[in-house]
């Protein structure tokens, strides 16, 4: 009669790796469920539930570590300018969330209030305070602010039906140009003629030229 073996050690876990097991579901276009992040890192569900008590708590946490991951770099510099501190940020953004587009949508889905995503906002108060706003103005900059870096991001995520990262900004712009390119001058003539704008609109230099003109007008 054969005996059972001693069971192997019990594997240790941390809450950055069921993170990672999480984004890169997402970025291979699934969903980041709790079945499928445990079976993504070899373990039963049981032990996901540990850390996380539902799929809505996986979605805080990875709001979290998107957004609390740009609170640093640049933005931290104290001794930079504050518009070169928000543009910092708002990069950084943006390559965190174009570098998972699948978790893009997550930012629009569950709530932005967690410890992390508080602090940042505090210092993005603190930073426009110091720069001569009023409390009230600082506020109301700060949701403009992140409504258009979010916006913005999400539509050029939105732009890619293909799981994963996104492709060369090069070749998506070439992709756009060549659809605005098939606008019938005769019909849309503007709309034709603003084609090669257009195509670009989902470029770095788009949305600087945004971001740079809201800054203009907070301070303006």
């Amino acid at each position: 009669m054969a005996t059972r073996g001693r069971p192997g050690p019990r594997r240790t876990l941390t809450e950055d790796e069921l993170l990672d097991a999480a984004l890169q579901l997402l970025d291979e276009g699934g969903q980041a469920s709790i079945r499928g992040i445990a079976a993504k890192v070899g373990v039963a569900p049981n032990a996901v539930y540990t850390y996380f008590p539902d799929k809505s708590a996986v979605i805080a946490a990875l709001i979290e570590r998107l957004l609390g991951d740009a609170d640093t770099g640049g933005f931290a510099d104290e001794s930079r300018p504050w518009r070169e501190r928000i543009e910092a940020l708002a990069l950084d953004l943006r390559a965190n969330l174009v570098a998972h587009p699948g978790a893009g949508a997550l930012l629009m889905s569950g709530p932005m209030d967690g410890p992390r995503t508080t602090a940042l906002n505090e210092r993005l108060l603190g930073l426009l305070i110091d720069a001569g706003l009023d409390p009230a103005d600082a506020a109301r900059s700060t949701y403009l602010l992140i409504v258009y870096v979010l916006g913005s991001i999400a539509l050029e995520v939105a732009d890619e039906t293909d799981p994963g990262p996104l492709p060369p900004e090069d070749a998506r712009v070439a992709r756009r140009r060549a659809t605005y390119d098939q606008i019938p001058a005769e019909v849309f003539p503007r709309s034709a003629a603003a084609g090669p704008t257009m195509a670009r609109f989902i470029t770095t230099e788009q949305y600087l030229w945004g971001l740079r003109r809201i800054l203009d007008g907070i301070k303006g």
